[in-house]
């Protein structure tokens, strides 16, 4: 009887090609060791970066060579069985269900995934969503990823472990836009196909992301140029920072977080144009208070920071932001157009998704 070494055995069970050629005995006191090593790869802690993709990825080396000792031996294997496929419809379905359960959730999963794809630039090639390196704490330090942590990055860990052949890549851009979608904003084209990074080397450099103040305190001509600088290094134009700044509407500042206090909308958790209505339409003064320099409306309930008030100061940017105050159904198009872009910076081989 043909005797086939060990690794191969090991190798060809662990990507469970094993019918075509092994005895029920032989696949009976194997399955233990099968169910041991899905375990060991969903469970796999992604701090370390030995998350499911860096074991699977590992396991198919093995599989590889064990697929052409195969060959050599003589013995023809089945296909390996593919990975079930995501049903990316319940995934979304479990976020919405998160921020509706707290409305407060949306507005900070929009921020993860804003964070996580804003890191690209198009002359290096790096950063992006592509590789979901927000979920590591070398990232999750830099300065505008402040309170990420604790928040939106263990809010959503039980629904990537719900869903195995998830990757965080994907769990957090379409946590994006289901959140977006929950609030009452547009139904935003999503792709999936995102595949995680194993290694933290990965992560981008800190200050990729834009600053609520640049130069001298309060709105001023370097804000406009650093939002320019920020934004163009990822491949966006003027109407496009502006509508991306439409986010806005959503959610608020914390002084245990950026050191900014309070929301720009009264409407915090509702997707809507109100960031441009009230930016353009209200007076905002210096807010006089310890912190950082931001600006208050009269009543002192809203706020903008200095990159909000640079928007009416700059005449391009100006332009737009009364487009969008005036017509909400454009702001709703030009921000999901915009958002979209933004999510798929640095991807490839994504595929049409229906999500929602």
């Amino acid at each position: 009887m043909m005797m086939i070494p060990g690794y191969l055995i090991l190798a060809l069970t662990t990507f469970e090609a094993t019918s075509a050629f092994t005895s029920p005995s032989f696949m009976a006191s194997s399955s233990s060791l099968l169910q041991e090593k899905q375990e060991v790869a969903v469970h796999a802690h992604p701090e370390n970066g030995e998350d499911r993709r860096g074991f699977l990825m590992q396991s198919g080396s093995i599989a590889a060579v064990a697929a052409v000792t195969a060959m050599n031996w003589g013995i023809v294997a089945p296909p390996a069985l593919a990975v079930e496929a995501v049903d990316y419809k319940a995934v979304a379905a479990d976020i919405v269900d998160l921020v509706k359960s707290d409305p407060n959730k949306g507005p900070t999963l929009v921020r993860l995934s804003w964070h996580s794809s804003g890191t690209y630039d198009k002359i290096s090639k790096t950063g992006g969503s592509y590789g979901g390196t927000i979920r590591f704490k070398e990232e999750l330090v830099h300065g505008g990823n402040a309170g990420l942590a604790s928040t939106a990055v263990p809010w959503l860990e039980p629904i990537y472990e719900k869903y195995p052949g998830l990757s965080y890549a994907d769990l957090y851009t379409l946590g994006g836009v289901a959140s977006i979608k929950a609030m009452g904003g547009p139904a935003i084209t999503w792709m999936s196909g995102r595949v995680d990074e194993t290694d933290p080397a990965s992560v981008t450099p800190d200050g990729r992301l834009p600053n609520a103040d640049s130069g001298p305190p309060g709105a001023d001509p370097s804000d406009a140029d650093h939002l320019r600088t920020i934004f163009n290094r990822m491949g966006f134009n003027d109407q496009e920072i502006v509508a991306l700044s439409g986010a806005h509407a959503l959610g608020r500042c914390h002084t245990t977080a950026s050191g900014y206090d309070g929301p720009w909308t009264p409407t915090p958790t509702t997707f809507n144009n109100a960031y441009f209505t009230l930016l353009s339409g209200l007076d905002w003064k210096k807010k006089d208070w310890s912190g950082p320099f931001q600006y208050a409306n009269a009543g002192g309930t809203l706020m903008m920071l200095p990159s909000d008030l640079v928007l009416l100061q700059d005449d391009s940017f100006l332009k737009y932001v009364k487009i969008y105050a005036a017509d909400s159904k454009k702001f709703d198009k030009d921000f999901a157009a915009a958002f979209q872009k933004l999510e798929e910076l640095g991807t490839k081989n994504l595929k049409n998704t229906e999500w929602a």
